[in-house]
């Protein structure tokens, strides 16, 4: 068993694990860093994951997929800044709102265009390849270049007034409004790469194949304290402590099933609430 946590087929696993969550949890940090919640990050990985699957059957391309599930998750975002930005409508409900739209309406669009209310048939796959997948890179230097350009950028500068002194922006001539919008729309797209992984990791779209990894990914959020490279990190910890849960099943461990199912997410909350610095939230996160 300790052979098998040090083997690079662990490693890898954990890795393809955190991918998805990793591109979530950047872009809910970036949208909350704004002032928005983001409670749609359910609705940009389902939407993401189906665009990603259903042109990449239709193309025959991977990179077409990736990119399909890019625009999707871009235009769940937009949907989400129009509703409240421009309507003032409540964040909470628009998020869950958008949430219970994505797993219906993916299985809407299965019936509609496959005639199949399950999984839409296969799509381009990376399988098991880490080193050869363009969207574990991607995850990797989004956390990066995310992680700079919130603290060092004119963009991130803005944004992060825009969630904690609105105005300020307005003071020196700047919309609030505008800085959300563009930190919704590159969240939007980080998410739905997430989502685009998830099904051209296997090669295939299934309902609600999610699996509310959305809402994990918003927890590492709000115990990263809002850094979207520290978010990543803890996203990581839970690829890991979720390989791990899948070793301990396979090694027929007297666990039951249902507590092995939740030991991911009571080890990473331990070691996040043990060694991560308490952080406030952004002062107008929420508020329109």
């Amino acid at each position: 068993m300790i052979e098998t946590l040090f083997s690079l087929a662990f490693v890898a696993q954990a890795i393809r694990l955190a991918v998805p969550l990793a591109y979530a949890a950047i872009g809910g940090s970036i949208t909350e860093r704004s002032g928005m919640i983001d409670l749609a990050l359910e609705a940009k990985l389902l939407f993401g994951a189906f665009a990603a699957a259903a042109v990449g059957h239709a193309t025959g391309s991977g990179f077409a997929g990736i990119l399909a599930g890019v625009a999707a998750g871009a235009a769940v975002a937009g949907v989400q800044a129009w509703l409240v930005l421009a309507y003032r409508a409540d964040q909470v409900i628009v998020g869950i709102g958008l949430n219970i739209i994505a797993y219906g309406g993916t299985r809407f669009l299965l019936q509609l265009l496959y005639h199949e209310g399950a999984n839409s048939p296969p799509a381009p796959s990376y399988g098991d390849a880490v080193l050869a997948n363009p969207l574990v890179w991607g995850a990797i230097v989004a956390a990066a270049v995310t992680s700079l350009a919130v603290q060092y950028t004119r963009w991130g500068l803005r944004l992060r007034a825009a969630g904690d002194r609105p105005e300020a922006l307005l003071a020196v001539g700047a919309s609030p409004i505008h800085a959300r919008i563009a930190a919704a729309l590159v969240a939007g797209a980080l998410a739905g790469a997430g989502g685009a992984h998830l099904s051209l990791s296997v090669g295939v779209f299934s309902a609600d194949m999610s699996n509310g990894r959305g809402y994990t990914a918003l927890v590492m959020v709000i115990l990263a304290g809002w850094r979207p490279g520290l978010a990543a990190l803890a996203c990581l910890a839970m690829g890991f402590f979720d390989a791990l849960q899948v070793q301990l099943a396979l090694a027929g461990t007297a666990l039951p099933s249902e507590l092995l199912g939740l030991t991911p997410y009571i080890l990473t909350l331990t070691v996040l609430l043990v060694f991560g610095e308490r952080r406030p939230p952004p002062r107008a996160l929420g508020k329109s």
